[in-house]
């Protein structure tokens, strides 16, 4: 490409290109800056500001296990061996699924069970009877 040979032309090249370039500083910084900042914060540790969740009535079919493990803070390998299945390709599943799956002939029993499971372990933990379904 040849160089525009109108100093008018150049010029107002020279100075689209400058501007360009001080917006792509600036907003590079400003990117830079917030990666520095994002990269410094840690997610807070599990439940350290929340209450355990103790009412097993609101655990809902469409729940998945390690969902349920973390508001409840039970063990997702004591909710797998409840339902006596294995956790591998089972995680991301809702409790319905997991019905369908391996109990499709009693609707509902996965979700009792590990109800079941929720209020047994935290029982024990918790040396009371939480609330029931």
């Amino acid at each position: 490409m040849d160089a525009p040979s109108n100093p008018k032309q150049r010029t107002l090249v020279i100075g689209l290109i400058i501007i360009g370039l001080i917006i792509v500083g600036f907003f590079g910084l400003r990117t830079a800056r917030a990666f520095r900042e994002f990269r410094g914060h840690r997610p807070p540790p599990p439940f350290a500001t929340e209450h355990v969740e103790t009412d097993v009535s609101l655990i809902r079919d469409w729940m998945t296990i390690p969902f349920i493990s973390r508001m409840y803070q039970v063990p997702p390998n004591v909710l797998f061996d409840a339902l006596e299945i294995p956790p591998h390709k089972n995680r991301e599943k809702s409790l319905k699924q997991l019905n369908e799956e391996y109990f499709p002939q009693a609707e509902g029993i996965v979700l009792e069970k590990i109800k079941a499971a929720v209020l047994a372990e935290l029982a024990n933990r918790l040396g009371q009877t939480p609330t029931a379904p």
